[in-house]
C-alpha cells in the first residue's frame, strides 16, 4: 500500500512539472481562444438591445376601502406570483402581435420577453430584447399596456400604474464581450491542460527510473549517469 501511495504522489508531481513546463503553450492557447471568442462576439454575433418598462400593481378591490384582512395580504402575495404568468400568457402575446401588426409568432415574441418581480414587491419589470433598439422599446411598452389591462381584469386590482416607460437602449445588452473573452480563455486553458495530461498519461515510453520498476516489476539497483552531461 505504501508503494502505491508513493507512486501516485510521484506521478502527480511529475504531471505538475509537465504542466509547468508547458505553461507558455497553455497560456498561448488561452489567449488564442479568448481572441477567437472576442472576434466572434464582435464581428459574427448580432448585437441585441434590451428595453425595460416597470409597472406597479395596486391593491385589490375592497382593500382600497380599508377592509384589509390577513387573508387579503396572503392572497396579495400569491397574486404577485401570478402576474408573470398573466404577462407571458397566450392572450397577452397574441393581443400585442395583433395590436402592433407584428410578423411574429407568440413563441418568437415570448423569446424576446422577460419578466422580473423583486421579492415582496408589486413592482414588475417587463423587458424586450431585440436587434433594433427602437423596436425593443415599442414592444416593451405595448406588452405593458396590454398586460396592465389583463392583470386588472383577472386579479381584480384597482390600478396598475406605469412607473417607467421603456426607452431606447444606448448600448447593446448582448453579446457580453468581456464575459465571452473570459469564457474563451478558460476553455482554451482547460483544453490545453487536458491535452498535456492525456499526452503524458497515455505515453507508455520508459523515461524515468520509476517507469522501469513499474513496467518490469523489478527493483532498480542503480543508474548509469549520462557522460555527455558530465562533460
Amino acid at each position: 500500500m505504501e508503494n502505491n501511495s508513493s507512486t501516485i504522489e510521484i506521478d502527480v508531481l511529475f504531471l505538475l512539472k509537465k504542466l509547468w513546463a508547458k505553461k507558455f503553450m497553455i497560456l498561448f492557447t488561452s489567449l488564442l481562444f479568448a481572441t477567437a471568442a472576442l472576434a466572434v462576439s464582435s464581428f459574427v454575433l448580432t448585437p441585441k438591445y434590451t428595453s425595460t418598462t416597470r409597472i406597479y400593481v395596486g391593491n385589490q378591490r375592497g382593500q382600497a376601502e380599508g377592509k384589509i384582512t390577513t387573508q387579503d395580504l396572503q392572497v396579495g402575495d400569491y397574486l404577485v406570483k401570478d402576474y408573470k404568468e398573466i404577462i407571458t400568457s397566450k392572450d397577452v402575446l397574441l393581443t400585442v402581435i395583433e395590436k402592433e401588426g407584428l410578423n411574429l409568432s407568440k413563441e418568437a415574441l415570448l423569446g424576446k420577453l422577460s419578466v422580473s418581480i423583486p421579492t415582496n414587491t408589486r413592482i414588475i419589470s417587463i423587458s424586450i430584447e431585440d436587434e433594433n433598439p427602437s423596436e425593443a422599446t415599442r414592444l416593451a411598452n405595448a406588452v405593458r399596456e396590454v398586460a396592465s389591462e389583463k392583470i386588472m381584469d383577472i386579479t381584480q386590482v384597482e390600478t396598475v400604474k406605469t412607473m417607467e416607460e421603456a426607452e431606447d437602449a444606448s448600448a447593446p445588452s448582448s453579446p457580453n464581450l468581456k464575459r465571452n473573452a473570459l469564457l474563451g480563455a478558460l476553455a482554451g486553458g482547460f483544453l490545453a491542460v487536458v491535452i498535456v495530461m492525456l499526452t503524458e498519461i497515455l505515453n507508455d515510453r520508459v523515461r524515468r527510473p520509476e517507469d522501469v520498476e513499474e513496467v518490469l516489476g523489478l527493483t532498480l539497483l542503480g543508474l548509469v549517469p549520462d557522460t555527455a552531461q558530465i562533460k
